[in-house]
């Protein structure tokens, strides 16, 4: 019989964890968390100090039975799930349900899943932080009153079923704003000019006008271009200074939460969950030869912090790997610049520098390999040298403007030998070599050029959670899931890897903004986000945080009760059809598939019919329905656009939606089509399904490939190319489809 009782979250890493510690550990895990706030009830007394009622989770009774069992001949019961504050609370409900007495319970956090770290962990136990437990808490109940008391006004406005998160509101909010900066952006023209110069020895190069009068450049049209440009034509060109010196560029800290989510999002598309589920799975321990071996740290921090033992096995590697020329002569550390960041996990690293990348790809799969090497990169780069550049610039002079000449060449690597950008490489401007100050030169051509200022970029997942990060809302535990609630709530959907709000979104964030701005807003959110750290840091106490929230948002709520039926009435809007039953008005309400028209006489007329979209800027077909003869019109549903027959509902004719483009398959007759997912997410399929798999996530160009001959090509943006034109089958890239 063990002695000791090791309880974690989950059965991987509990498989793991068991290969570490002897017989005398029995490890089992809780699958999550065991307790939590009721799911039909808002489960808070408010009268009552705001006391939270816990219930068992569904499913959860037989777990609880087996860790009670278990916990009864245990001579230490160690608690570990994982080290942060939802950790800590479900520490605290288990230890609650085991009826142990406290002196046998004992918290043990494992920062990495090692056999030091899991060592490490059981030799330094310590009691449960109830500071932590109570940020827990705190969170959990205020999110619960908003999402509880604001939704029903959601339900009872547009329709049921919408969520009213406290947090995913807020970033919702920020999305439409930078939606509304660039909707109303209107492009204003400028012009940058340049001009090739040639030396006394005939050497050529270009220079950018940089100043004039020592000010910025702002030529604001042609006009204005020409004054210039025939000021210029009768100047003397000078060279007024050449210098060159040598710049360094550190490396980047190991990654955090928010900056891994970041960079793999940039660079692999991943979504934010995808991201930490993938690095849980690294966390956890992954089979190397038949045993589990934890490959990271802890992955939800918001610490750069590393430590000695990281550090020295980081610069071992460095120097067996790269050469005592790329280590520093001190190791590297970093200080988080954030305040309230806790502090008690490292940065994000590899637990063991024996395993590189590269010996252990073939234990990985895709997505691992991915997110490890990315991890071992960034952190070998942060304690290697900084790279260096030779910079040499030219500045040239005509009567009162200064035009410049600079490129930098790479003279040493440094930490880019670990760690690249991936960024398109940017043609290095020619200099001459043989220049002086004060040399005459001859001017050959202008270059003008005509731009226009771009509005603001929309956010993708990875410079949301950025903005969200540097605002100070959410936690490195929260990211992934504010991003994704938001899109699966179908308030925003991604398009072309950006985040954009859904008409429905922008209702609900004009909604709430409009009738509730004090909850609502980044300043408001991010000052709870302080507020519960200082529970956590035991500076305040976590029922007075709760009660000064409720008293602002109460009263918004009170208001909001009172405009409610004409926040409603003006959300109907009047249309010009006339119900055919009755002969009212018919107005737009809104219902979980969209707008739809309504009866004004609604409930003694309780007629609806689907709101037809104007397609009349499309170039349709005219169209037969081939049952009754009737016209066909397109309409759009849930999974995208369909043709139906307009004598709906005698007629229930539909036919698949197609772009006129063939089915590339190779003995299919079908045609493509435009389609979404249940989450909303638009693809590209055959019309012949099911007989047909055909489908792709690319838009597809009825051109047939020049190379290989397949019957599309497909186009997709990417950060790095920007429009990508390409064939699916042969990968070959195409610069021109006409």
């Amino acid at each position: 019989m063990s002695k000791y009782l090791l309880i974690v979250e989950s059965p991987s890493k509990a498989r793991t964890i068991k290969k570490y510690l002897g017989k005398e550990y029995h490890v089992m895990a809780s699958v999550g968390h065991i307790k939590d706030l009721p799911e039909k009830e808002l489960g808070v007394d408010i009268k009552n100090d705001f006391k939270p009622k816990y219930v068992t989770i569904k499913g959860k009774n037989k777990i609880i039975q087996q860790l009670k069992s278990a916990s009864q001949s245990a001579q230490t019961v160690y608690l570990a799930p994982d080290p942060d504050r939802e950790g800590e609370a479900i520490a605290w409900h288990i230890a609650n349900v085991l009826k142990v007495p406290d002196s046998r319970i004992m918290r043990v956090l494992f920062n990495e899943i090692t056999v030091g770290g899991v060592q490490y962990g059981i030799k330094h136990p310590r009691k449960i932080d109830t500071s932590l437990v109570n940020a827990q808490q705190a969170r959990r109940i205020v999110d619960r009153l908003v999402g509880y008391q604001v939704s029903p006004f959601l339900w009872k406005t547009l329709y049921r079923g919408l969520c009213a998160g406290r947090v995913l509101l807020v970033a919702l909010r920020i999305i439409c704003e930078r939606q509304a900066e660039i909707d109303a952006f209107v492009p204003r023209e400028y012009w940058d000019l340049s001009i090739d110069l040639e030396t006394q020895k005939k050497e050529i190069f270009t220079a950018k006008c940089t100043k004039i009068n020592n000010k910025k450049p702002q030529i604001g049209n042609r006009e204005e271009l020409d004054k210039h440009i025939n000021v210029l034509k009768n100047a003397v060109f000078r060279v007024k200074s050449v210098t060159e010196k040598e710049i360094s560029k550190s490396p980047s800290p190991p990654f955090i939460t928010s900056t891994l989510q970041q960079e793999v999002t940039r660079r692999f598309r991943f979504s934010p969950s995808k991201t930490m589920k993938i690095a849980q799975q690294l966390y956890e321990g992954v089979d190397i030869d038949g045993e589990p071996v934890g490959l990271i740290t802890y992955m939800r921090t918001d610490s750069v912090r590393i430590s000695k033992e990281a550090i020295n096995g980081v610069r071992d590697f460095i120097s067996r790997t790269f050469g005592q020329e790329y280590l520093p002569g001190n190791p590297r550390y970093y200080k988080t610049k954030k305040k309230n960041v806790q502090d008690a996990h490292e940065g994000i690293r590899p637990t063991r520098f024996d395993l590189d990348p590269a010996k252990i790809d073939d234990h990985l799969s895709p997505d691992q390999k991915k997110i490890y090497r990315l991890i071992w990169n960034r952190f070998a780069a942060c304690q290697m040298k900084p790279a260096l550049y030779k910079q040499r610039t030219i500045d040239v002079g005509a009567d009162h403007y200064l035009f410049r000449a600079s490129n930098s060449d790479l003279v040493f690597d440094g930490y880019l030998r670990a760690w690249r950008e991936e960024a398109p490489e940017k043609e290095k401007p020619r200099l001459p070599r043989d220049i002086a100050t004060n040399e005459p030169l001859n001017l050959l051509e202008f270059k003008p050029e005509q731009k226009y200022t771009e509005p603001p970029s929309q956010y993708s997942d990875g410079t949301l959670i950025k903005e969200l990060d540097a605002l100070g809302i959410g936690r490195p535990s929260t990211y992934a899931t504010i991003v994704s609630t938001i899109i699966n709530r179908k308030y925003v959907e991604r398009a072309r890897g950006f985040l954009r709000p859904t008409e429905l979104g922008k209702t609900v964030n004009k909604l709430l903004t409009d009738n509730m701005p004090d909850i609502f807003n980044v300043k408001f959110t991010a000052l709870m986000e302080e507020e519960l750290d200082n529970v956590e840091a035991n500076k305040k106490d976590w029922l007075k945080v709760i009660r000064e929230f409720y008293e602002p948002f109460s009263k918004s709520l009170e208001k909001l009760e009172d405009r409610k039926k004409r926040i409603k009435e003006n959300l109907q809007e009047i249309t010009d059809v006339k119900c055919e039953l009755c002969g009212k008005p018919m107005v737009v309400k809104w219902s979980r598939n969209g707008k739809f028209l309504a009866c004004s006489g609604f409930p003694e007329c309780r007629n609806t019919r689907p709101l037809e979209e104007d397609h009349s800027h499309e170039d349709l077909p005219d169209k037969k329905c081939p049952n009754c003869g009737g016209k066909m019109i397109v309409k759009t549903g849930r999974y995208g656009k369909f043709w139906a027959c307009s004598n709906y509902p005698k007629c229930k004719t539909t036919e698949p939606f197609t772009l006129n483009i063939d089915c590339p398959e190779p003995d299919c007759d079908g045609k493509l089509v435009e389609k979404k997912t249940g989450r909303g997410k638009t693809f590209y399929g055959c019309s012949n399904y099911p007989n047909c798999k055909f489908a792709t996530w690319n838009e597809p160009l009825a051109r047939v490939c020049s190379n290989c001959g397949y019957g599309i090509l497909e186009r997709k943006e990417t950060r790095a190319k920007g429009v990508v034109i390409f064939c699916p089958k042969c990968k070959t890239e195409f610069d021109d489809i006409d």
